[in-house]
């Protein structure tokens, strides 16, 4: 089974332009977000980025960030208690912009 998180809401970011093609993201990643295609680095799965930050650390040239952290696993599981769709909006929460 394929872990998909929210939507349009991981911080991962690439650059192509600093990217040397080396492969290792696509190794260390728990998730398989990434794929080499003509001899570069690409995001093929973002919603599956759990945001570990596995990738970035171990990228030689730099080329990927993310905010390593827990994602919006705050969000996922405040929904599980309140029954509504998760989000990861938390500059209007009622706990001070704190949930994420």
């Amino acid at each position: 089974m394929k872990l998909k998180y929210l939507k349009n809401v991981t911080t991962l970011d690439l650059n192509a332009e600093k990217c040397v093609g080396c492969g290792r993201c696509t190794e260390v990643c728990p998730h398989g977000v990434f794929d080499i295609i003509d001899n570069k680095t690409q995001i093929i799965d973002k919603d599956s980025c759990m945001e570990c930050g596995a990738c970035a650390l171990n990228c030689p040239e730099e080329a990927i960030e993310v905010n390593a952290g827990v994602g919006c696993a705050a969000a996922i599981i405040k929904s599980w208690f309140t029954g509504g769709e998760p989000s990861c909006d938390c500059g209007n929460s009622s706990d001070g912009g704190k949930c994420c």
